[in-house]
């Protein structure tokens, strides 16, 4: 206020009386009062936080201070932030689950194929055909490069109307000696909790198919799915 008062003239104050010096001093109290409510305004004004966006909301400011627009924005960014983490966690689950079925699980795909490489090679009649058992190799769809060996294993699992789940599988073996083609055959019902051969045989060209495992013989002997027959399963044509 003394401010606002050093701008008077001194010989108006000097030469006034009582009455307008009070008046002055009350109207200098009102414009300093004035003047101190508008420059708090302009202060809490000009230190506040920049606008609220969906790329720049950190979560600092407390959602009663944000304005209609920001609070948009904040439901935006917070709604986009949880469908990302859903998503996330949809595709962790999917891959820990095909993980499981096709490489951990003791039925899966990958431990099949392990175990019937291993009844190949411990076969002493596969051993004759194609080499000694610590150089036959086991991989899938043949190749060009001869380096390229991990190719995926052509297999399919289906049930059928019964509700029996068949595993059908055909993989290349190569020895020393001979290379040939492996095919197996297996079946699970829903009362069983591991499957079981129908067939597993190789094919070695110029020799007659081997049986590893065999359900389907015939009362004379011979084997149902001779060389040379083709049939046809859950819409496949297998070389059985």
């Amino acid at each position: 206020m003394s401010q606002v008062l050093r701008g008077v003239p001194q010989f108006l104050l000097r030469h006034s009386s009582g009455r307008t010096t009070r008046v002055l001093r009350a109207s200098a109290f009102s414009l300093t009062h004035k003047y101190a409510a508008q420059s708090s305004t302009r202060t809490d004004r000009g230190s506040t936080r920049k606008q609220i966006t969906v790329a720049s909301d950190d979560g600092r400011v407390r959602w009663g201070d944000l304005s209609a627009r920001e609070k948009a924005a904040r439901t935006t960014q917070q709604t986009f932030n949880f469908v990302t983490v859903l998503v996330g966690l949809v595709m962790t689950g999917g891959v820990i689950t095909f993980l499981y079925l096709e490489v951990l699980s003791p039925e899966g795909k990958t431990n099949q194929f392990n175990r019937a490489v291993d009844r190949v090679k411990k076969d002493s009649r596969c051993i004759e055909l194609l080499g000694s058992s610590k150089k036959i190799k086991a991989y899938g769809e043949p190749t060009w490069n001869r380096w390229a060996r991990s190719r995926p294993i052509a297999s399919k699992i289906q049930k059928d109307r019964t509700g029996t789940e068949h595993l059908l599988m055909h993989f290349n073996v190569e020895g020393p000696i001979n290379s040939g083609v492996v095919n197996l055959h297996m079946a699970k019902s829903p009362s069983e909790s591991e499957f079981e051969y129908k067939y597993l045989f190789i094919d070695v060209e110029g020799h007659p198919r081997l049986f590893l495992e065999n359900t389907d013989v015939q009362t004379d002997g011979t084997s149902k799915g001779s060389k040379g027959s083709k049939k046809k399963f859950l819409g496949i044509q297998w070389g059985w």
